[in-house]
């Protein structure tokens, strides 16, 4: 949600080295272009200087939203945000679910506020910014309706599917005093999940995560190097998550619950596909377990409780001592994964937490600053367009000079 998000270098600059964010950035620069920044010179004790007028501070905020709150387990909330602003203080980072009252109230007044901060502007306008299907369009519709007085009709259409927001909407007004403004916006998908098995495995974690449906995350992402259409069927999405969840707990993985008592872990998929499709009596003609429709069961109780179930496991379990474990593997989220040995488990806290998220955070901008040198973070169809850009730039190069080289005769 942009109204205005994420050591040695600046904020700004660091910024500027992650590449989904640069658009963002370079409209904050031209927004608050020819506008003096806030600094410590032109506030505090110099607030009445005449070039220290409120009318000099640029009324850009970057706010990131994780609109699906309910998802995640709350044990890792406030850590992630505490890492993520150590990592990013150019942003604020808010967690909401648009059915909890409390979370939109929130938000609302973070967006009030803001606009408070700036009396002289006559309004603030948010631009709401996102992949699809996560939700914009619902969160704007709860937002209005905490911050208009009186019955409040549903402003913007929503739907299961995504792709429902197409184009750029009308202005919705969510406060009054001050005035607040929102656009919604169309989602935006990555144009670019990567090569090799670092791209598929990005892909099926979007799936997973049900920000598209498979046949939609092939049509917005189709270029995903050596990956072609059918890769991401349920059964596939299944084995995937089944060994991720058997990597955080080898010995007893919360999909366990759903199995016979007494069922060991498995390793692979099938076996654990036919036996999820006894114990749910999902059987073709002949006795023959259905594993397709397990695979979708599967899935779907992970998205609504597994993944909760999951990271809900203790930081080093008794067991670990019984078969000398000397670390577990625990996380939050695909992305959010490290190991607690037996000295951190006794002070697993908050601080721990969020260290070991930065941990993953540092990783994870390493992993993108080695994508982006060696190339494999641009796709072969971006590398052809700079390619004909290059030329398009080396014949008007040539162009020019032979025009200026006619008039020098």
């Amino acid at each position: 949600m942009v109204g205005h998000r994420s050591g040695g270098v600046s904020s700004e600059d660091r910024l500027d080295d992650v590449p989904t964010f640069r658009a963002l950035q370079k409209w904050r620069r031209e927004r608050s272009k020819g506008i003096a920044p806030s600094t410590p010179s032109t506030v505090g004790a110099n607030a009445t200087a005449p070039d220290a007028s409120p009318i000099a501070a640029p009324a850009c905020e970057r706010i990131v939203v994780f609109s699906k709150r309910d998802l995640v387990p709350e044990w890792g909330i406030k850590p992630f945000q505490r890492a993520m602003t150590a990592k990013y203080p150019d942003q604020r980072v808010f967690f909401a679910s648009w059915n909890r009252a409390r979370d939109i109230k929130a938000l609302n007044e973070l967006l009030v506020n803001v606009a408070r901060e700036h009396p002289h502007r006559p309004e603030l306008n948010v631009l709401v910014v996102g992949m699809p299907n996560v939700g914009k369009s619902t969160l704007l519709n709860a937002l209005r309706s905490i911050g208009i007085a009186g019955p409040t009709a549903k402003a913007l259409r929503t739907s299961a599917q995504p792709g429902m927001t197409r184009v750029l909407s009308t202005r919705l007004k969510l406060s009054v005093d001050p005035l607040v403004y929102a656009y919604d916006s169309p989602g935006v998908m990555l144009p670019f999940l990567g090569r090799g098995d670092k791209g598929a495995e990005r892909g099926v974690k979007l799936a997973l995560i049900e920000l598209l449906t498979y046949d939609e995350l092939f049509l917005c992402a189709a270029e995903i190097a050596g990956i072609k259409e059918g890769l991401y069927d349920t059964e596939t999405l299944a084995s995937y998550l089944l060994y991720r969840m058997n990597v955080l707990d080898p010995v007893s993985p919360a999909y366990l619950r759903l199995l016979p008592p007494n069922t060991p872990p498995l390793l692979y998929v099938q076996d654990f596909l036919e036996l999820l499709a006894q114990r749910l009596c999902m059987l073709k003609r002949g006795g023959i377990p259905d594993t397709s429709r397990a695979a979708v069961r599967f899935i779907k109780w992970w998205r609504e409780e597994g993944g909760l179930a999951s990271a809900a496991a203790p930081a080093l379990p008794d067991y670990a001592s019984e078969l000398g474990l000397q670390s577990c593997r625990r996380g939050w989220g695909f992305d959010l994964e490290w190991a607690v040995d037996a000295a951190e488990s006794g002070r697993y806290d908050e601080a721990l937490i969020q260290a070991k998220m930065e941990e993953c955070i540092d990783r994870f901008e390493e992993a993108a600053e080695e994508e982006e040198r060696d190339g494999s973070a641009i796709s072969s169809t971006q590398e052809k367009k700079r390619a004909k850009e290059m030329q398009r730039t080396r014949q008007q190069a040539r162009t020019r000079a032979r025009l200026a080289a006619k008039k020098g005769r």
